[in-house]
């Protein structure tokens, strides 16, 4: 379906069709959507209710996960960074991958996405109101897991400085900051996944083909990280340095991998959403 704007109605723009407002409330009426915010609230809740039930007396076989327990439960930025710390390596994934993933081949597998681009929304139109949204709920989701666990893990352990593994305690207000500086690399790598997910997106109207093809992906990128044979090559995948956030909680801070991290996630993200939008522009919208 063409987007010129010959013999187009008087009036009509192009860049008022579909406004953000209007496909960041659909999207908030989704299911899906209210699902995965609400358990990104949910998630640090029922963490912190386990932790009460850990009577500490039984230390067989606790070892290491058990000395993490220890750490998330003395203080409100430890617990959120233990949170974050269980979160980002899947379930962090895979929300992603479903704001992304589903945006577009949801539309094609209801037969909507043709009369959307019959109102007529151009085409590139679409897909960038649909990316930005996909990229606000994205970081609101982000947002609310951290926000939620900050805020339940202060009232439960107080107001704590931040302490790690790899750095020396560091005051409540540098830890909030280092946590912040977490989170937003965070974002930053798992744009990857968006990227890759919009791009299934628009080449199946299977959802769900899209979102899990994503993160298998992924998951593969990520056993492949583990293979020392690959030597150099292990450098180019996507999920090389996905831990590099580590990092920015030393003393002193360690920004060279995080450096590194961000410009590979962002090259991916910018390479794969482009391909998208070729493919998009492209393709005959029958559904």
């Amino acid at each position: 379906m063409g987007t010129s704007t010959m013999g187009a109605a008087p009036g009509y723009r192009p860049s008022a069709t579909l406004p953000f407002a209007a496909e960041f409330r659909r999207q908030a009426a989704r299911r899906r959507t209210q699902l995965a915010l609400g358990f990104m609230v949910l998630l640090p809740l029922i963490i912190l209710i386990a932790f009460q039930f850990d009577s500490g007396d039984d230390d067989n076989g606790r070892g290491e996960f058990g000395s993490l327990i220890e750490f998330a439960t003395s203080g409100g930025l430890n617990f959120t960074l233990f949170t974050i710390f269980v979160s980002a390596s899947f379930l962090l994934v895979v929300v992603v991958a479903l704001f992304f993933g589903d945006t577009v081949a949801s539309e094609a597998s209801w037969g909507s996405l043709r009369y959307l681009l019959a109102v007529p929304v151009p085409r590139a139109r679409l897909l960038t109101v649909k990316l930005l949204v996909a990229l606000a709920y994205s970081g609101l989701a982000m947002l609310l897991l951290a926000g939620t666990a900050l805020l339940a893990g202060t009232l439960r352990y107080g107001w704590s400085p931040l302490r790690s593994t790899v750095a020396a305690e560091l005051p409540p207000g540098e830890g909030l900051l280092r946590l912040l500086a977490v989170l937003g690399y965070l974002a930053v790598v798992l744009l990857v996944v968006a990227g890759l997910a919009f791009l299934l997106s628009v080449s199946t109207d299977a959802a769900l083909g899209a979102v899990g093809g994503a993160v298998l992906l992924w998951i593969l990128s990520s056993i492949l990280d583990q293979i020392t044979a690959l030597g150099a090559l292990r450098s180019f995948l996507p999920t090389h340095f996905s831990t590099a956030w580590l990092g920015l909680l030393s003393t002193p801070v360690q920004t060279d991998d995080v450096v590194r991290g961000a410009i590979a996630s962002i090259s991916y993200a910018t390479l794969f959403w482009a391909l998208a939008y070729w493919r998009f522009t492209r393709k005959d919208v029958t559904s």
